[in-house]
């Protein structure tokens, strides 16, 4: 699929999509003979990835380190030593998510707190 579908299927914007290819966080599957980007949905699926871990407020090298640890976990190359290292990686980054996710929602509960606030306040 072309990048505008696969940005509207993944709700991101083209920019944010070639920008993470810039970088080296995506690169699609392939290109048409006129240059354009194809995507798999293999591709779609290590976006949502991505996506997902945005708003957690993950930089771009652990994003980058997490997907790669993914492809090692999903390819077939790898030997038990650097899968379990990759799975010891992902564990780690899994608990710190949680840390994150629960620092959030408590950031949410104080917006809901003030929302309240202010909601009593203007009536």
């Amino acid at each position: 699929m072309h990048i505008g579908e696969v940005a509207a299927r993944t709700e991101l914007s083209l920019r944010s999509l070639r920008h993470w290819e810039e970088v080296g966080l995506l690169r699609p599957s392939g290109r048409t003979d006129g240059g354009f980007r194809l995507y798999t949905e293999d591709d779609v699926e290590k976006i949502l990835v991505i996506r997902r871990m945005k708003p957690l407020g993950f930089s771009l090298d652990a994003m980058r380190a997490v997907m790669d640890d993914i492809e090692v976990l999903r390819g077939q190359d790898a030997d038990d030593a650097v899968r379990t290292a990759a799975r010891a990686r992902l564990r780690e980054v899994a608990v710190e998510a949680e840390d994150r996710r629960t620092a959030l929602a408590r950031q949410l509960d104080m917006a809901d707190e003030f929302l309240e606030l202010l909601g009593r306040q203007t009536r």
